[in-house]
């Protein structure tokens, strides 16, 4: 298995410094970059070509908090954490309105895209205006709830680099991780599917 931390030269935790991640990987690529190595053999090109692709793997991996938890967890878990599990109990009443909501969204997008009278489309435009702001606002919440767990995350992540590096001095935190990652997933779903709904109502 890659082990993207390692590759990146990063210390195998929950937080990474986003600053300091993307200087190891423009440093860490730069001498592999295709532009670099064109006039090289073959094999010197294929092998730049491949360490390449792992580094940019490597980054495009530990940047996103959820993909970096994925990454930190089957690591240190020896397994891939489930991507699809049951919508915890405390988010279904979220969960429910999101739906409620998109489907409203997409009843007035279909609406709109059958109307050919431009009088008509201007009062559309109204209730399109009306359901961006409801989107908004529940879009805001989102990230209200997705910023909580980015706290929590880095609070995991200080508490991570001051317990001894054994597995049962880091259990507890990993059980926390493994709740972690679900979430930020639900969040960064919603968030897309609102953010979706928004761009096409104000077209």
């Amino acid at each position: 298995m890659l082990d993207c931390f390692a590759l990146l030269e990063q210390s195998r935790r929950p937080w990474l410094d986003p600053e300091t991640l993307k200087q190891k990987f423009l440093a860490a690529s730069a001498a592999v970059h295709p532009d670099r190595v064109h006039e090289a053999p073959p094999d010197a090109r294929q092998s730049a070509q491949a360490r390449y692709t792992d580094l940019n793997t490597a980054y495009n991996r530990l940047r996103e908090p959820r993909d970096r938890l994925r990454h930190l967890l089957e690591l240190e878990l020896g397994v891939r954490p489930p991507d699809v599990q049951p919508i915890p109990q405390h988010l279904v009443d979220l969960f429910m309105e999101i739906s409620s909501l998109t489907r409203e969204a997409d009843a007035i997008l279909k609406e709109q895209a059958a109307i050919s009278s431009p009088l008509i489309k201007v009062q559309f435009f109204e209730r399109a205006q009306e359901m961006i702001a409801k989107l908004t606002t529940l879009q805001q919440q989102l990230r209200s709830h997705t910023d909580g767990l980015l706290a929590e995350l880095k609070q995991i992540d200080a508490d991570w680099v001051s317990v001894p590096a054994e597995p049962q001095a880091r259990r507890p935190l990993l059980l926390r991780l493994e709740q972690l990652y679900p979430l930020l997933g639900y969040f960064g779903r919603w968030s897309s599917q609102i953010q979706e709904r928004i761009v096409r109502l104000s077209f």
